[in-house]
């Protein structure tokens, strides 16, 4: 009889606090079974994992309700009674709750707006782009300052994600991947064109756009529900009727507050001059080129060959959640114009893929990495450098990524390429008859699995012939062995530059790298290329 007691109070909690989540389709008119609601689970509980780095909470501005109104200099009280506004044209309401906020981002919380608006100017001229193509206001642009502070790695504690801060069901339902392996609602891009669809999908259900935005904070069946009992027109009678409603039925503080703080942003970011901002350079949005990237992608790798860091890929592709991208499936990625070509060099490889046999693996009680690279086949490095862990510590309940069949030979080829291509510029020893790793590791004082790991070989056997470098074999000579080996003949080619060109167009042409001809014609990524113009192109 207490257990029964016990289940159902928990099950009565668990409804109270399902009916406080916010922006999601309306929790009450969507059955989940048990099933599901495991996989839900499970799914927010890989939210706080290790490997999936760069998650951050929301900023603490966004969630703080200013209570009292801050003392206005005579400049700022003419801007929160103006409505002027080359690119902005929603209807404006003054209320008190809009004066609290407008004085807060001006005052108490001005550096974080300051950070908000330099976080903001590499994505708003797409933001604009996108709400212009649909015909939608452009003050809508201001959303993302008051859902996350125009933060893609940003996560609330209710679980919504990005710089529009979808839920999960919603992000899917306007076709945004949420899984272990990609949280598409961090991908600034694709999240914005879903965000669009979602606001013009609210505008048509309620025909006002501060109905809709309330809609995006509360959920429309909220929002619906609410306007059907009171008889309300427009979102500010609805707040005005709010204590009509039942407890459970009334609006959040949050989402009685989200339009106003929406109007008070909107208003700053019309004035940004006159309230002493640094402005927004429309000309400064993120250049980026959409790739293509194949299932079972070693990121990391590809990062590499494109001369980039892990961290430098990682903020332009927020999205991967994973240093391998997940398999059966092609997902964007966004790169630099001047690394495409080594990136389309590298994924034409077939090498950058060493991981199409994966299998996602639930760590149990008592398991080790020893353990499970023992059950598996597969050597312990391999096993850890597949999920970015340095740690030896693993806990029960967490996934890990398990290589199929063949792939730490992948794993073992892909690591070695680059470190055999350096071992062979370098190389100062030839292999001779009746050589041995042994043999030669002895002659020069050196280990075997120092000279395997110099020259990227896993394994001992050896050609005649073969170019070896021997790690601290001479000085002078290992010198003279560098220097022959980037003495390559090359032949000068001064070509003229056609219309349409572009230094990726052009080094693809000649079999070159971008990196390259920038560094043949001092250039950099800013420099712009005329018809006509003579670049320098080295050839073998």
């Amino acid at each position: 009889m207490l257990k029964s007691f016990r289940l159902i109070a928990l099950l009565a909690l668990f409804a109270f606090f399902a009916g406080c989540t916010a922006k999601t389709a309306p929790v009450e008119e969507v059955a989940i079974d048990a099933q599901t609601a495991a996989a839900l689970k499970s799914e927010a509980s890989v939210e706080t994992e290790v490997t999936d780095s760069g998650i951050e909470p929301l900023d603490p501005e966004l969630e703080a309700a200013p209570q009292e109104a801050e003392k206005l200099t005579p400049e700022e009280e003419k801007v929160l009674q103006s409505s002027n506004g080359i690119y902005f044209n929603l209807d404006e309401h003054d209320t008190k709750e809009v004066q609290q906020y407008f004085g807060f981002f001006t005052h108490k919380a001005r550096k974080t707006f300051d950070r908000w608006l330099q976080r903001s100017e590499p994505f708003l001229p797409y933001v604009r782009q996108v709400l212009s193509e649909n015909n939608m206001p452009q003050d809508l642009a201001m959303l993302p300052f008051a859902e996350s502070g125009y933060n893609a790695w940003a996560y609330s504690r209710v679980g919504a994600a990005g710089m529009w801060q979808f839920m999960p069901y919603t992000g899917r339902l306007y076709g945004l991947r949420v899984d272990w392996w990609v949280d598409e609602r961090r991908d600034p891009y694709k999240s914005t064109k879903a965000a669009v669809e979602y606001l013009k999908v609210l505008h048509e259900m309620f025909g006002d756009w501060y109905l809709a935005l309330a809609a995006y904070n509360a959920g429309e069946g909220k929002i619906g529900r609410a306007l059907k009992k009171t008889g309300s027109k427009d979102f500010f009678d609805l707040t005005k009727n709010n204590h009509k409603l039942s407890r459970r039925a009334r609006l959040r503080a949050e989402t009685k507050n989200y339009v106003p703080k929406f109007i008070a942003i909107s208003k700053i970011f019309k004035n940004l001059d006159e309230l002493g901002f640094t402005n927004i350079n429309w000309e400064n949005g993120i250049q980026v080129e959409t790739v293509k990237v194949p299932g079972g992608t070693d990121l990391l790798a590809l990062a590499k060959a494109c001369g980039m860091k892990w961290s430098e890929f990682h903020k332009l592709n927020p999205h991967f959640r994973r240093q391998v991208s997940p398999p059966n499936a092609v997902i964007n990625a966004y790169l630099p114009e001047r690394v495409m070509a080594d990136a389309s060099d590298y994924l034409e490889s077939p090498n950058s893929r060493p991981f199409a046999g994966y299998k996602r693996y639930k760590i149990r009680k008592g398991d080790s990495w020893y353990r499970i690279a023992n059950r598996y086949g597969i050597p312990v490095a391999v096993l850890k450098s597949v999920n970015n862990r340095r740690s030896n510590l693993i806990k029960p309940g967490q996934y890990i990524m398990i290589p199929g069949r063949g792939s730490a030979k992948a794993v073992y080829a892909t690591k070695t390429t680059k470190t055999r291509r350096t071992a062979q510029s370098r190389a100062n020893y030839r292999v001779r008859k009746g050589d041995t790793l042994w043999d030669i590791a002895s002659r020069y004082s050196v280990s075997v699995t120092t000279l395997k790991r110099a020259n990227g070989l896993y394994s001992s056997r050896l050609k005649i012939g073969q170019k070896l470098y021997i790690p601290d074999n001479n000085a002078r000579s290992s010198a003279r062995s560098v220097a022959k080996a980037e003495n390559v003949k090359q032949q000068l080619v001064k070509y003229r530059v056609r219309r349409g060109d572009n230094l990726w167009k052009i080094a693809r042409r000649f079999g070159v790298k971008v990196s390259s001809l920038m560094k043949w014609n001092s250039l950099n990524s800013k420099s712009i290329l005329r018809p006509g113009d003579r670049i320098k192109v080295y050839v073998q």
